[in-house]
């Protein structure tokens, strides 16, 4: 059969377009602000500094501003905290990023729960985590999120149906998990320790691949028909999962690249809009 490319680069570039509507509106129900995502990027990283410059130009797509926080990579925890205070109470900044990962002599929990809520875009505070579980309002951690909005574009049956999440990470593995039991899916969460990883796969309606190892999961573990989620990225362009020996068995799959990593940057500046439209009251 052919199976559905759920292509997360299309669906981005539709979601920028809405976004950039709704910019316009924020500025002239608020006399021409516009909404801004400050980002903190800590030491000198590459790739990192790669993704800080990728959702800086989404913002300039949409029409928002965006502030670029470089800090040296030998700063404590206490003096990154600060920097994220200062952003917490400047009023003219709706979203604030923090790039993962930090230099490790940095607490990262302590610092990711030092963002306030109302600003916490990205969806990595533990309060955040807490409401989204309990089904209160929250950003949603941005990958994550980004999946379940690719999965009700393409019209995916969630309720009822197996999902196995292969990866337990505090901003990817965990929160995609709550995410589908709160659509009433079963789900199973597994990791890189699991014994017998293969025979939970194989029982799987959506597999997602959150786990960081190149192509761990291997594609004559997934069921035909099955629904498969590669949220991994690796040199090469390759994901968590073997989707080459997949593509012909599956009912739908997201490329890589093109297909999360777009739609976790979209996620991430629609909840930014979000943010400022309740900021500034515009609904």
């Amino acid at each position: 059969m052919s199976a559905i490319i759920l292509d997360g680069k299309a669906l981005a570039t539709k979601v920028e377009q809405q976004l950039a509507r709704r910019v316009e509106a924020i500025k002239q129900h608020s006399n021409g602000t516009t909404p801004i995502l400050a980002t903190i990027l800590v030491g000198d990283d590459p790739a990192s500094a790669t993704y800080v410059k990728m959702k800086g130009n989404a913002c300039k797509r949409v029409g928002m501003e965006s502030i670029r926080l470089v800090l040296d990579k030998d700063i404590t925890t206490q003096q990154l905290m600060q920097e994220i205070s200062k952003l917490n109470d400047n009023p003219d900044v709706h979203g604030i990023l923090l790039q993962h990962p930090v230099p490790e002599q940095i607490d990262e929990r302590l610092c990711f729960d030092s963002i306030a809520l109302n600003k916490d875009v990205d969806g990595v505070t533990s309060l955040g985590f807490g409401k989204m579980v309990m089904q209160e309002f929250a950003f949603g951690s941005a990958t994550p999120a980004g999946i379940m909005t690719i999965l009700k574009e393409y019209n995916i049956d969630i309720a009822g149906k197996h999902a196995v999440v292969v990866g337990r990470s505090a901003i990817l593995g965990k929160p995609m998990a709550m995410m589908l039991l709160n659509e009433n899916a079963t789900v199973t969460i597994c990791h890189s320790r699991t014994e017998n990883l293969s025979e939970f796969v194989k029982q799987a309606d959506i597999v997602v691949g959150a786990v960081g190892r190149p192509e761990l999961i291997r594609g004559d573990w997934i069921k035909d028909g099955a629904v498969v989620i590669d949220a991994g990225y690796h040199p090469g362009g390759i994901g968590d999962i073997e989707l080459s020996a997949i593509k012909d068995r599956c009912y739908a799959y997201t490329p890589v690249p093109g297909g999360v990593g777009p739609m976790t940057i979209a996620t991430l500046i629609s909840q930014t809009v979000t943010a400022a439209e309740k900021h500034y009251l515009v609904y």
